[in-house]
């Protein structure tokens, strides 16, 4: 696809108030849309012009009525419709529509301070980075105890490793979630891979990377993500993301690391272990003792580490329910690692859209589809 020919004009470079145009996914987002426009509609904007892209994926629960009706009174949104509704074409439908010489890929399930672009631009151009993000704070989607939970857990690099966006640290870095970015470099290299449903940032930021860009990270802003309101939804949530890094993993290996695969090899250590232990009952006991060890220290192993973060998030917070971590750690862990397992074993690959025909579908399923809904994170 040749985004470069189809872009409108846009600001130049030497432009005393450079057009930063914002695209933004979305898919029945009824329920955070409105704080996410808002938090957008309000940035401090002083040096800069604003324009926001809501692209938009057929919403069912209101989602484009609710943008239709700010839009109506806030030239400066515009709403585009995506009739193939996932996500790299939403992305893609916002290069190219969008007018300004930076961009944005923000997510709707996320608000930002009203002073996040300005903060980003100036640090994006200061650190001569191809893309800024803002510290990204993790917040409970709702009051329950499971969607604390959800927050804790995948905000902590127990759970989610070191180098995930919701974790990261001051400075250069390989992510760049949530980014204040220059449009001519995502053109450069192609736009986004429209046959990732996920992980298509990860590609694109490995392509950037091998042009020899930079992404940098700074703390002086930041936003509010919101992930999975309960742990069924969060095991649901890593199952396709461990699903779709296989995929991902075959289509560009280079833009998956290690630790996208730690759980899936966590899983294949503990089921392999668990195998020699079930044969205990052919050993006399002594022998059986030393089969399930493997095992019990695999398992024990990370239901401590489990419990020292879990500690350190009660303490931090002064909350008890947070010592209920350890097990949550186990499942996203377990359920992240076998969806990994499940792509391996079914031979999942990169489906067309639609297939066209029963034969092409079989390598599709459903975690593969479902894989590509608008929940932002993605991701690392």
């Amino acid at each position: 696809m040749d985004l470069q020919a189809k872009l409108p004009p846009g600001c130049s470079s030497s432009s005393e108030r450079p057009l930063v145009s914002v695209i933004l996914a979305v898919l029945n987002e009824a329920a955070h849309i409105r704080q996410c426009i808002d938090s957008l509609l309000n940035q401090e904007a002083q040096d800069f012009d604003l324009e926001i892209l809501a692209i938009d994926g057929m919403s069912k629960d209101g989602t484009k009525e609710i943008l239709q009706e700010i839009a109506a009174t806030e030239p400066r949104l515009r709403v585009l419709e995506n009739q193939q509704r996932r996500t790299p074409f939403a992305f893609n439908l916002g290069l190219r529509g969008a007018r300004g010489e930076y961009i944005c890929i923000f997510g709707s399930h996320t608000s930002y301070r009203k002073d996040y672009i300005s903060v980003c631009l100036k640090e994006l151009i200061a650190q001569n980075a191809v893309a800024c993000v803002g510290r990204i704070v993790t917040r409970p989607a709702n009051a329950t105890l499971g969607g604390q939970l959800v927050a804790w857990a995948v905000s902590h690099p127990f759970g989610s490793s070191r180098k995930s966006f919701r974790t990261q640290r001051e400075g250069f870095s390989e992510t760049a979630n949530y980014p204040v970015a220059r449009k001519a470099a995502f053109l450069e290299v192609g736009g986004f891979s429209e046959q990732l449903l996920r992980n298509q940032d990860n590609d694109m930021g490995q392509k950037l990377r091998a042009k020899g860009h930079k992404f940098y990270c700074t703390w002086k802003t930041e936003c509010y993500y919101y992930p999975a309101g309960s742990l069924k939804d969060l095991l649901a949530y890593v199952y396709r993301t461990g699903f779709w890094n296989v995929i991902s993993f075959k289509k560009n290996f280079a833009c998956m690391g290690i630790r996208h695969f730690v759980p899936f090899l966590f899983l294949i250590a503990l089921l392999s272990t668990s195998i020699v232990a079930a044969g205990r009952l052919l050993f006399p006991p002594a022998d059986a003792v030393l089969a399930s060890l493997p095992f019990r220290l695999l398992l024990g192993l990370h239901l401590a580490a489990g419990s020292v973060s879990a500690l350190q998030v009660a303490w931090r917070e002064r909350a008890p329910a947070a010592l209920c971590l350890p097990f949550v750690f186990l499942g996203l862990h377990l359920a992240y690692g076998f969806g990994s397992l499940c792509a391996f074993v079914r031979g999942a690959r990169i489906p067309s859209l639609p297939p066209e025909s029963p034969a092409e579908a079989k390598g599709l399923t459903k975690e593969a589809l479902s894989g590509s809904e608008v929940l932002h994170s993605t991701r690392s």
